[in-house]
């Protein structure tokens, strides 16, 4: 029997598993930084399975290893573990536990196929023709990210490829979108402070109204996208959240406020600090109030590799067969921390369809009733750890 066919039946032999083992990290969801009792559920199934990994004192991080032979490739593959602060509004017995916090993103699926394809390609050792390496990521929903941590602490030494997936409701199950270049926008942060000087309401002109200041800057930050970016490079700024004032009566002296920006040009990416904060000084400068202005860079532009891409569509063709390849086509806005590792490394990040109406597993991510179809779950395992094994033979290959 060829490997990929032992691949996938080994994998359909563990599906129950699966599904009970995202079903348990779905009901006991971790914020980015705090995946402590994620990590230990981790680590109880690769010891169990005797898959060598190593933890870090810094972060949750986990990294598992199957080593067939250290002279040859490794390829890794990457999922991420944290949830985000929503309640969850679902009638399902698998529900979040825990109060103001669900996985509404699809990391609970992601860690659950990457510990299933880790079992499945750890049964299979002997006849892999290299080394696959697992990574269990914290923090990928902060800005910060924790794709940064785990590349410092070695997650990518000898690894020559790398592949991730993400759950997608706006694919049906059964599905896999793939997309060469660039596939999503970098994911930036900024936040500024608007000083004034307090009035009376009632006699303006003694003050310095910082919420007039901030609603001209708001109004002027929303035109360097329409006139001053060349409309064929997309771009978003978007502000987010804005706190201010004491009373209905009292010019505001503070405001503050924080937004993020998005671009799939790095050239675009780099002006829109300086126009950002050329546009709040000379707005303060007319009003007469002072500010304060933070720009944070998240990850990049996700670029994938074309020829690992390629790779992703065949293996994906073995398990979907060509009518449930989806040409993603454009890119989209949204940010995702996998593009650091791919600024390492060759790789590809795909999308996995969870949209089943049956279900309910349609909605949006983000969204207190987002749900993955359990059935994606075989599906994400088959194409990645597919994905691995033919990259680990090109690589071969070449040697």
């Amino acid at each position: 029997m060829k490997l990929d066919e032992s691949l996938k039946n080994e994998i359909d032999k563990i599906f129950e598993r699966i599904v009970k083992i995202r079903h348990e990290i779905h009901q006991n969801p971790e914020l980015s930084g705090k995946e402590r009792e994620t990590r230990l559920l981790v680590r109880s199934i690769l010891e169990a399975e005797g898959i060598p990994f190593k933890t870090f004192e810094k972060h949750y991080g986990v990294v598992a290893d199957i080593v067939k032979d250290p002279a040859f490739p490794t390829v890794a593959i990457r999922s991420d573990m944290d949830a985000l602060p929503l309640p969850e509004n679902s009638p399902k017995e698998y529900a979040s536990k825990k109060k103001g916090i669900m996985h509404a993103c699809g990391h609970d699926a992601h860690t659950a196929i990457a510990l299933g394809s880790a079992l499945a390609l750890n049964t299979l050792k002997s006849h892999l023709p290299g080394n696959i390496r697992i990574i269990f990521q914290p923090s990928e929903e902060v800005i910060e990210g924790g794709s940064d941590q785990m590349i410092a602490d070695g997650a990518l030494e000898g690894v020559s490829a790398i592949f991730g997936l993400h759950a997608y409701p706006y694919l049906k199950t059964g599905q896999i979108g793939y997309k060469y270049g660039v596939m999503m926008a970098s994911s930036d942060k900024f936040s500024f402070d608007i000083y004034g000087k307090t009035a009376h309401g009632a006699r303006p002109h003694e003050g310095v109204d910082a919420v007039l200041t901030t609603a001209m800057i708001i109004n002027s930050l929303n035109h360097i996208v329409s006139r001053r970016i060349d409309p064929i490079h997309p771009a978003v700024i978007s502000i987010g959240k804005i706190e201010g004032g004491k009373a209905s009566n009292i010019i505001c002296d503070f405001v503050t406020l924080s937004g993020t920006v998005r671009t799939v040009n790095e050239s675009v990416r780099k002006k829109i600090p300086e126009m950002m904060e050329n546009t709040i000084k000379g707005i303060c400068e007319t009003m007469g109030a002072k500010y304060h202005f933070d720009y944070l860079f998240g990850p990049p532009e996700l670029v994938n590799n074309d020829e690992m891409v390629d790779i992703v569509k065949k293996a994906a063709e073995k398990v979907v067969g060509k009518e449930g390849l989806v040409d993603l086509v454009d890119p989209v806005m949204g940010g995702e921390d996998f593009a650091r590792y791919l600024q390492k490394v060759p790789g590809a990040f795909f999308r996995l369809g969870i949209c089943n109406e049956s279900k309910g597993t349609c909605v949006p991510q983000h969204n207190t009733r987002f749900d993955v179809d359990d059935d994606s779950l075989s599906i994400g395992m088959k194409v990645v750890s597919l994905s691995s094994v033919m990259a680990l033979d090109r690589l071969r290959a070449r040697k």
